[in-house]
């Protein structure tokens, strides 16, 4: 007959096991994608390093309130990808920034990245759509919930906002909740040597 310690030793390793098997179908269900949403087959690493400017996205949680965003990508001494987001917010009237780091998920998939902003957790990133030219990409999360669309420019054409919202419509995203961000600093920068002030955070 157990005794209770024994029973109680087995129902901590019980919990534990539960609470891995939960943080497993978590982490697989963060780094999965949209029905119907499929990454592209190319993806040239060094090709997407640089400046991408937040054109238009579903809102969340840790960009609420942000004006001028972009993303900056430079590659990591482990092979990854270094991100640092930033934006204005005008309830602060400050700029934001948060680092982050990618890392390819599969190699047969390059377009399907995970991305962490805090700590161990990683989320999806699938590029679903990519110019030649790597000017614009659409870029999905793990849900229809999260959708992007960056651009090297601060605007776009009409052709290729049209473009966007009938494919994100078509995939189930939610495009009338879609923001368009206001790029207004950042357009006024470019092309010159001014930049966007950033905070020391």
């Amino acid at each position: 007959m157990a005794t209770f310690f024994e029973k109680l030793i087995v129902e901590k390793l019980s919990i534990k096991k539960i609470g891995l098997l939960l943080s497993c179908a978590l982490l697989a269900s963060c780094l999965g994608r949209p029905e119907g949403v499929t990454p592209v087959e190319q993806l040239d690493t060094q090709r997407y390093l640089g400046t991408w400017y937040e054109v238009a996205r579903l809102d969340h949680s840790f960009e609420r309130g942000l004006s001028n965003v972009t993303a900056d990508y430079s590659m990591r001494e482990d092979g990854g990808l270094r991100v640092i987001n930033r934006g204005y917010s005008a309830e602060e009237d400050d700029w934001q920034q948060a680092e982050g780091r990618a890392y390819t998920i599969k190699e047969d998939q390059p377009g399907h990245l995970k991305v962490s902003f805090f700590g161990p957790f990683f989320g999806s990133y699938v590029v679903f759509e990519l110019d030649s030219d790597y000017q614009h990409a659409f870029v999905a999360g793990n849900t229809t919930g999260y959708l992007w669309l960056l651009a090297r420019t601060p605007t776009v054409s009409d052709q290729l906002r049209e473009h966007f919202l009938q494919r994100a419509e078509a995939l189930g995203f939610a495009v009338d909740d879609l923001i368009f961000v206001d790029q207004g600093l950042n357009a006024s920068a470019v092309g010159t040597d001014v930049a966007p002030p950033l905070s020391s955070d």
